[in-house]
């Protein structure tokens, strides 16, 4: 995910899997994983997501969010893929606040 400053990187992101043994499937593959294209220490961990679990909460949770804010550039925003192809993400249900970009790296 990234935020803040746009373009910098928070260091995580969510992945909603179709079914159990894919979710397995890519934590055996992604867990420890630092083969990266790029130079890098960093180090891949998996966990399960909480206290969201699931596409619909965490659309739910992230819609309303000031990351949806129609100055945050489309590249920022969270989004869905269906078999590989991106679908549209619900729009907000209320007035949404420009985020703040002063956001520090957890």
């Amino acid at each position: 995910m990234s935020g803040g400053a746009w373009g910098r990187n928070l260091g995580y992101a969510f992945v909603n899997f179709v079914n159990a043994e894919a979710a397995v499937a890519a934590w055996r593959c992604f867990d420890g994983f630092s083969d990266w294209a790029l130079p890098s220490q960093k180090v891949c961990a998996v966990s399960w997501s909480g206290p969201h679990q699931g596409l619909e909460q965490h659309v739910e949770r992230y819609r309303n969010s000031p990351v949806m804010h129609k100055s945050v550039p489309d590249e920022y925003r969270p989004v869905v893929f269906e078999n590989g192809v991106r679908q549209r993400f619900p729009s907000p249900t209320r007035s949404l606040k420009k985020p703040d970009q002063t956001h520090r790296n957890r």
